[in-house]
């Protein structure tokens, strides 16, 4: 009974390795799509309305930011699913 409960330990350790660097991957591509419709926001709300390309950078850079502080959290979270038993 020892020997099977450690043998499905050890397969649920390396199926959390492998879950950690896929929500890793998706993480960051993820970040990278957000980001991206971002700056396609601005620059089709720049292109409407240029007298608010101040207030458009500034809500763009502030969105930036938070999509990117959501994805560091994600893919630690992920690299720790990686290395931490």
């Amino acid at each position: 009974m020892s020997v099977l409960l450690n043998t499905i330990m050890l397969e649920a350790g390396e199926m959390a390795k492998a879950g950690g660097a896929i929500g890793a991957g998706i993480a960051a591509l993820g970040a990278g799509v957000g980001i991206g419709q971002i700056g396609k926001g601005a620059v089709e709300s720049t292109a409407r309305q240029p007298e608010a390309i101040a207030d458009i950078r500034a809500n763009m850079i502030l969105t930036a930011a938070f999509v990117e502080g959501v994805a560091l959290f994600a893919v630690i979270a992920g690299i720790l699913a990686i290395f931490v038993k």
